[in-house]
This record gives structure tokens, sequence and C-alpha cells, in this order.
């Protein structure tokens, strides 16, 4: 019987005084193995011996055995299994070797082993999983469940299972099984060949040499795994541990993904500490035998649903009314807000990705700005979107630097290889980010998701590796006015300190102001108090549908629908940009003033994304007339308010401009040039004439712009200086 993987040779005793305990040989275990394989049926169906036919046919020679199964085969056989994975794995593979022998041979007796394939066992599991951060030296040798989020995943490597070693001497050979993962192995320092009769043996010590060409290898993949960002405790850093990843299990996940791992908590000698005399340090890693990659992880790990999973979430997409419904079930302790939250459901199921003919790549993804005063609840909303989005990743402007957003080389310690590991912005991928304090961010940050927002990729260039990563993300960012507080007196331009590049790129721009207004000021405090007193009332923090319902629908939606716009509903929005265009143009010849906020094709591409998302979350093929309506009131609700914002209570935009024309001629005909008054007295004569005083600042503040007034003496005095 040819050994493999985890295969040793090893010595089995029997007992031989009676009252001993009699402990059963391998080959007894591995027929237990066998049987389960051959003879384990639900429901008159022949489970693994089924499965393994199929898989072999596809020359996939993997089987996927249920631990519950076992269980419910022989109890003792999987506690032992559990607790001695190392040595019964590969017991349980040779069992799973004979299964696949019977398959492919009519007479199986008659073939050789080493003319069968091996078979790879690959456990799956319900038990409760394991921190990370909880895994000690106890759980050494034993199986563990952990689960966590890959940061990085190495190249693929190949691993000896079996090495064969030839004496320099002599000239024979001798065959060393290897186990499994990063264990190493000692080259005998003897040849162990017999010596002819009456000869002694001449060959000299450390003789042995690899011959490569005779030794077999498989496939071996190093992977990262990170906690969860929801898992590490506040003011802890994130732990992470390495995972061994062989034959059928390699390239399964990619950095980004959450995933649940079973595997062998095991050690091994670590390069760093060898040589340094600490001998009995060992560095824990983890053998993958079995891996779940979560199944609402936004298509990456092609989600599977039930029959009544399915039936369920389409009868929910028929509800009259589910889009008030989701809308109402986000973040339900904060109130009001409502239209912030319809834009956030339109940004948690996204349009439709597009790729043209030619290879060009549309984005899908919204992305949501919110801009506005401290205590209008913002973080609260993204902290919120992290938990209800299948993928989402939260970070603060102030502690994010380009290379956290976006990727950073690093340098392996044990080879000295240069490699990538995903920021923010690449383990998102398929998900929503959260920027908090977007404001404080450094501009050079903040220009690294360029990119990343418009083309979804992220382009590297650095320590000599040149590649591109997905970043198929939407954004949701927050940011306060420069001011700290809004400032109704000065133009949106002035009150939002970021470039237009950057601006352009969000789809919708939300200005949150705190409003002192007595009957919303009642029905806010009331509301608060409600929540805080854990009060049961309709209106509290109890969402009409679960967080995990929500979850799971927005994956779904995101798995099954990609809606395209109707002929009508494209007629009526080309008319509507058209429309906004030349208001916007007519606006800044009034004003003189280029708008902060452009009007671009981004803007027409962001109201089609929403009228596709509308109709994502009914689950239909086609956006109507009535998704593009919803779509051009979110947009004028947020981004055209934005623009227009600016204008003095009771008044709008335009009656404001005409008016402050209206003052820069007063101003121009009261002052001749070279002249100067006071502020005081200036302002008190507009007023008489009936001017506001919104006006008349906004009037001045153009003036001192343009260089036609200046200010003196701690701006008391105003001079003119010229026409």
């Amino acid at each position: 019987m040819a050994t493999f993987g985890w295969d040793q040779g090893r010595i089995t005793a029997t007992s031989v005084l009676p009252g001993e305990e009699q402990k059963q040989s391998p080959s007894e275990i591995s027929k237990f193995f066998y049987e389960f394989l051959q003879n384990f049926r639900i429901n008159n169906s022949f489970v693994y011996r089924d499965q393994l036919a199929n898989n072999v046919r596809m020359k996939e020679y993997y089987v996927e055995v249920d631990l519950s199964h076992l269980i419910s085969w022989d109890n003792a056989l999987a506690d032992e299994l559990m607790n001695k994975p190392a040595e019964f794995l590969p017991l349980f593979e040779i069992a799973a070797k004979g299964a696949v022998k019977r398959i492919l041979h009519v007479n199986p007796t008659e073939i050789l082993d080493s003319d069968v394939p091996d078979c790879q066992i690959i456990l799956k599991s319900d038990a409760n999983v394991t921190q990370i951060r909880d895994l000690n030296s106890d759980y050494i040798g034993k199986l563990v469940r952990i689960p966590g989020i890959v940061i990085g995943a190495s190249t693929l490597s190949c691993r000896a299972t079996q090495v064969t070693a030839m004496c320099k001497d002599c000239r024979s050979l001798k065959v060393i099984p290897v186990k499994g993962g990063f264990a190493g192995i000692t080259l005998p320092r003897k040849c162990d060949k017999e010596p002819l009769a009456g000869e002694k043996n001449q060959c000299s010590q450390d003789p042995y040499i690899i011959v490569h060409d005779k030794c077999r290898f498989v496939d071996s993949q190093v992977i990262k795994l990170q906690e969860a960002p929801d898992m590490v405790p506040v003011g802890d850093l994130p732990r992470h541990t390495i995972l061994n990843a062989d034959r059928w299990l390699t390239n399964r996940i990619v950095p980004g993904m959450r995933a649940v791992v079973l595997g062998i908590y095991s050690i091994y000698q670590s390069k760093t500490t060898k040589g340094t005399g600490v001998s009995a340090v060992r560095t824990p890693y983890i053998r993958i035998v079995g891996l779940e990659v979560d199944k609402h992880n936004s298509g990456r790990g092609k989600p599977q649903f039930t029959n009544a999973e399915e039936e369920e979430y389409i009868r929910m997409s028929k509800q009259p009314d589910l889009y008030e419904s989701f809308a109402r079930s986000i973040a339900p302790s904060i109130f009001g807000n409502g239209d912030i939250k319809k834009a956030i459901t339109c940004l948690l199921f996204g349009g439709s990705k597009k790729i043209l003919p030619d290879g060009m790549r549309l984005r899908g993804d919204i992305s949501v700005l919110l801009l506005g005063d401290p205590g209008t609840a913002k973080s609260q909303l993204l902290k919120f979107v992290e938990k209800v989005a299948p993928i989402a990743v939260y970070t603060s402007g102030k502690g994010s630097s380009a290379a956290g957003l976006t990727a950073s080389v690093i340098r392996d310690p044990s080879t000295r290889d240069f490699y990538l590991e995903g920021g923010a912005m690449v383990l998102a991928d398929g998900g929503v980010v959260c920027i908090d304090e977007f404001d404080k961010m450094r501009d050079e940050d903040r220009v690294a998701i360029h990119e990343a927002m418009e083309q979804q990729t992220i382009s590297i260039a650095k320590a000599g590796i040149t590649t591109i990563l997905n970043s198929r993300t939407s954004v949701l960012a927050a940011a306060n006015p420069v001011y700290g507080r809004y400032d109704e007196m000065k133009t949106a331009g002035e009150n939002i300190d970021f470039q237009t590049t950057i601006l352009s790129r969000f789809d919708m721009i939300f200005i949150v102001k705190d409003e002192h207004n007595e009957l919303r000021d009642v029905s806010v405090a009331k509301h608060v108090l409600n929540v805080h007193m854990n009060r049961t009332i309709q209106d509290a923090a109890m969402p009409e549908i679960s967080l995990e319902k929500m979850k799971a629908y927005i994956n779904y939606c995101k798995a099954k629908c990609a809606p395209r716009l109707t002929e009508k509903a494209a007629d009526k929005l080309s008319s509507y940009f058209v429309e906004i265009r030349k208001t916007l143009k007519e606006a800044e010849r009034d004003s003189q003033i280029r708008s902060t906020i452009p009007i671009t094709i981004r803007q027409l591409e962001a109201i089609i994304r929403i009228s596709e998302s509308l109709a994502k979350l009914r689950l239909s093929p086609e956006a109507t007339e009535q998704d593009v309506d919803e779509a051009i009131r979110l947009f004028k609700y947020s981004t055209m308010d934005a623009i227009q914002s600016g204008g003095s209570e009771g008044m709008t935009q335009s009656e404001l401009m005409s008016e402050v024309h209206m003052i820069e001629d007063e101003i121009q005909k009261r002052l001749p040039v070279g002249s100067q008054v006071a502020v005081a007295v200036l302002k008190g004569d507009l007023r008489q004439k009936g001017f506001s005083d919104a006006a008349v600042n906004k009037a001045l503040s153009i003036l001192g712009r343009r260089e036609t007034l200046a200010f003196r003496a701690q701006g008391k005095l105003i001079f003119r200086q010229s026409v």
C-alpha cells in the first residue's frame, strides 16, 4: 500500500495479556471508514457512494464528508477523528482510495494501489466556531473551526508528499513520507541498505540526496486569515493566523472573502525562531481540511439559496410597499431622514454593471455623500450599513492612509518576496465601504480613491509589482462642512471643501442640516427617549424587516437580477438631464460663479443606476417610468438641492441672486472709485431700501472676491478700488 499525505511509517501493537483494552489496527479503522463511505444513506440514497462516483467521473478526486453523518454512523470513530485528525484522516483517505478503486475498475483486487489516484477527504461541520484570539496550546493537534476574512493568498506552490532519496555511494533508493502542512523531513544520517553476506556497509555518513523527479507533489497554498472587524474588541488590533491549503482546497478563496475554516491546529519551526537558540518554541498554523465560504458573499462565493428561501424572497418582492418598508427598516432607531434612508436602500442594492462590446465597463455601484451638521446621526447610519451590507468595511478618514484604503506591498518575512495585501477598498469588493470623517482625510489620500470610485479598479506600481486589483464597491461617506456647521449665508461651494473631481463621482450628495423647529424637536426628543427607555412601541427601534432577512434579500437580488431601462423611461431621463444642464448654466451665468457640484454625464448615469436599483428591489427585469420618477425625485432632493442651497429663509437661489445684482448696482452708484464708507452705515442704508441681510452680505462678499471693493480697519470700512 502506497503511503501518501499524512502517512508515516508506524508500528502497530496488539494486546497479548488478558484484561488489556485491545487497540484497533489502522487497517481495521480504515475498513470502518470504507464501510461508512459505501453504506451511509439518507432516504434510500447512498450519499457518499453517489457523490464519489459523480466526482470521479468529472476527474475531481475528493469527497466532502459531513461530520454529523459520521457521528450518527459511529460516534466513537467521529470523536477519534476530531481529537486525533492527523492520525485518522490518512486512514480515511486510504478508505476513500479503496472506494475510488472500486468505482474505476470492475475487478479492484487485480489493480495496484499505485495505479489509483489519491482521494482527498474534505470535512464539513456545524460545530460552534472558535475565534482566532481564543486559540491556545490546548487546541494543538485537534480539529478547530474558525471564522474570519481572508486578507492574503499566496500563489500555488508544490509540496512533496513523498520524497525519494538516493544513496550517493550504493545508489539504493529510499522512500520517505512527508507529513502535511509546513512539516519538514529529516534525511537519515546512514544508509540502511542491507549489505551482502560477509560484507561491511561501505556507505559514508549523510549519503542521501533527493531525487526530485521521483518525488510526489501536490498543490499547496498559504492563506492569511484575519478576524472579522466586528469581532475585534475595542482598542485591540485584529489578530490573524496562517492557513495551509492543499490539493482540491487551493484557489477556492481570494482576499476579501469571508470564510469559516475547519482545520487541524498545528505547529511548525519558523525560520525567524530557527538558529536563535529557542528550540522549543514553535509557530502555530492551521492545516485546512474543510472550507465554507460565506454564502451571503455577494456572488463571489456563489451564494446558494434553497427553494423555500427563493419562494419567500419572490413573495417579498411582490409586496406593494416593499420600498417604503425597507427604507423604514434601515436604522429604525434614528428619527426621520426618510429620503436619506431611501438613498441608502438604493446604495445597498446597486444598479446593473455593464460590459460594453469594446470591453469598457460601466459601474453599477451607487455612492452617497452625507454632508452636514454634527449630531445628525451620520455615523450611526454608516454603522448600520456596515451591519446590513453582505460585505462591508468601516473606516474613519483621519486614520485612513492611501495604502490602507487601496493596497500595500509587504515583504514576506520567510521568503523575502514582496506580495500585495488588500486595503479597505479591496476587502470590500462586491460590498460597501463606509468612510466616516471624509473631510478630515489628507488630500493625497482622498485622491487615491478617485480611480476606485469610477473605474472600480486600483492600479498598483510599487516595489516592482505592477498590477490591477478589483474594487467593485459602493462608497458611503460622511463629512462635516468647512466651518463645522453648515453656514446658510454661504454658498454650497464655500461650505463644501472638496474638489469637483471627487464630488462628481458621488451619485447623491445630501446636505443634512440641524434645523431648529419646535414641532420636529419635540418628535425627535420623544423618539430618543423611547429608544433609551426600551419602550416597545411601534415607533421605537423595531425594524419591519429583520437584519438577517435584509442581508439575505439584498444578496438574492444582487445575484439574480440586473434590470435595464425601458425606452419610455430613457426618453424621460434624457429630457430631464438636458433641462437640469440648462437650468444650471443659467444659474451660473446669473451668479457669475461656477457651481462646486457639477452636473456631468456621471450624474445622468447616477440617475440611471438609482432607477435600476429600484427595479432590482422588486426583482423586476425592467426599470419603468415610475422608477425614473422616484430616482429623479431623490436626485432633486439630494444633489440638486445641494447645488441650489445658499439661499436665505423663504428665498430661492435665483431670487437671492437677482436681489444681489440690484445691490451691486446700488453700491457702485453710491461709491465712486477711490472713496470709502463705514460698513455699518452702508448696510443700514441698504436695509432701509428693503434689501435683505443675506443678499447684502452675499453682494459684499462677491464684490470683495472680484476686488471691486477692499475691506479695511478689520472689516469696518469699505474702500472702492476699481470698476
